[in-house]
């Protein structure tokens, strides 16, 4: 959101480099706006005309609700488990405090959606690269057209 007023000290600032024999375009480009943001302010004034309402949802979770749903998957209960798993097993012992989908954004808000296990978390190796020293050393399946085919490229000895 751009204020009214910074609003007008971009467009002041536009219309003085025109003067000074700039295009448009790449003014409000330098600014990091686009051609058609111009005309709109032009054309509609600077007040934001967007409809809706800023209001938060009737149903947004409290900060207390949210400190709830965190120490349920900060417990040692389920500190190895993710939302998937906490929910279900939540709602078998008659307990709601949030969708999956809640728990993860929650997670995703507070930077926590990360390895939460007592255990390290995997390590992912790549595959070690395979090298020919010589001809006819390595092969490779070709699923295109099923033929086998030898891998040109080796490796000088």
């Amino acid at each position: 959101m751009i204020s009214q007023k910074d609003k007008q000290t971009v467009l002041n600032l536009i219309l003085e480099a025109c003067k000074s024999g700039a295009r448009k375009s790449k003014a409000a480009q330098l600014l990091g706006l686009t051609i058609r943001t111009l005309q709109r302010w032009g054309k509609n004034g600077l007040l934001d005309s967007r409809k809706g309402s800023r209001a938060a949802p009737d149903n947004k979770f409290s900060d207390d609700e949210k400190t709830q749903i965190v120490n349920v998957l900060e417990s040692p209960e389920f500190a190895e488990s993710n939302p998937n798993q906490i929910v279900p097993k939540l709602v078998d012992q008659g307990i709601y405090i949030g969708s999956e989908s809640t728990m993860y954004r929650i997670l995703r808000e507070l930077k926590m959606n990360m390895h939460r296990q007592s255990s390290l978390p995997a390590k992912r190796h790549s595959p070690d690269p395979l090298i020919a020293y010589g001809p006819n050393q390595l092969w490779s399946w070709d699923y295109s057209d099923d033929n086998i085919i030898p891998i040109l490229h080796c490796k000088a000895a």
